[in-house]
């Protein structure tokens, strides 16, 4: 833990600045019809590679800062977007994290009740294979609520459908950020507040309550793509890519403690504030969230990635 510009907030005042979620949800699981995931292709995680960075194939822009607005779910959308569209075309976009903050429909209140006051990845998946994603000099972020502009969107690429994975499934994250690339992810972020560097294994509690992006995982004897990271020696992490700007943690990443199928494994418990993080409206009061920081809780991405006609 280090000092930085959170520093001078409370707990209370830093969850409100990148939290911004209702609280007053119960929650239900996806009301949209999401792809079943095709887990026959699966192998077990020892014949997974060692570690997984896919910072170093050119598929993930820089880490981005989402400011005082509760918008990680919509950078959490369109990093994986961004991502999912570079492995399949071949083609690294900055794609636009405002079309999702002012465009975007919530009427469920899933993860909030839109914009700033949050909302989830899926949904936004589920909103791109309509709407086409924009270019973020197209629509620029504001990091405020304000009415969509249907001038600014320009499609530049699109999807024909997302994935969520099994809920807590260890095996199934694993297969998914190893073979297909960044995932879409949720966490209890609030301990993250003077997170510096190193592999957190605290305490995060399980009020998943923020979006986020996995784009690998490492181990003991993992190497890491910054040059001046130092690793830990005993523990495997998982690699994930924040929206707090690069002057935050290990240059906009934290690194979480993944146990996996060791004889620790990864601790479970009750989220009793669905509304917090991927909760809809109406839906059960509690889940189970597993990880450390609820890690493995919910994870998806998109499907069929391509370019939209004319796009360079």
């Amino acid at each position: 833990m280090g000092v930085n510009k959170f520093a001078a907030m409370t707990a209370a005042e830093f969850k409100s600045y990148y939290a911004g979620r209702s609280k007053s949800m119960a929650a239900m699981r996806d009301p949209l019809a999401a792809e079943p995931a095709d887990l026959s292709t699966h192998v077990a995680v020892e014949d997974l590679p060692s570690q997984v960075d896919w910072r170093t194939k050119n598929v993930v822009t820089p880490a981005k800062d989402q400011g005082g607005c509760g918008s990680c779910w919509a950078f959490s959308t369109a990093e994986t977007l961004e991502s999912h569209i570079a492995i399949q075309t071949g083609k690294l976009l900055k794609l636009a994290p405002q079309q999702f903050v002012s465009c975007m429909p919530n009427p469920l209140q899933c993860g909030g009740t839109g914009g700033c006051e949050g909302a989830t990845q899926w949904l936004g998946f589920n909103y791109t294979i309509g709407a086409g994603i924009t270019l973020e000099t197209s629509y620029p972020y504001t990091g405020t609520d304000s009415k969509c502009s249907a001038s600014k969107i320009k499609p530049v690429a699109t999807i024909k459908g997302y994935v969520r994975l099994p809920t807590n499934n260890y095996t199934a994250l694993m297969n998914a950020v190893a073979n297909l690339g960044p995932i879409a992810i949720s966490a209890a972020a609030e301990p993250w507040q003077l997170y510096e560097s190193g592999v957190y294994h605290g305490n995060c509690g399980v009020d998943v309550d923020h979006a986020i992006q996995l784009v690998g995982y490492g181990g003991p004897n993992a190497t890491t793509a910054a040059a001046d990271v130092k690793l830990d020696a005993s523990l495997s992490y998982w690699l994930v890519r924040n929206s707090w700007g690069e002057s935050w943690g290990e240059k906009g990443y934290i690194r979480i403690a993944r146990y996996g199928q060791t004889t620790a494994g990864e601790p479970c418990g009750t989220d009793d504030k669905p509304g917090d993080g991927t909760g809809c409206k109406g839906g059960p009061s509690s889940f189970s969230v597993c990880g450390v920081c609820g890690i493995l809780s919910d994870s998806s991405y998109p499907t069929g990635g391509a370019l939209v006609n004319g796009t360079m």
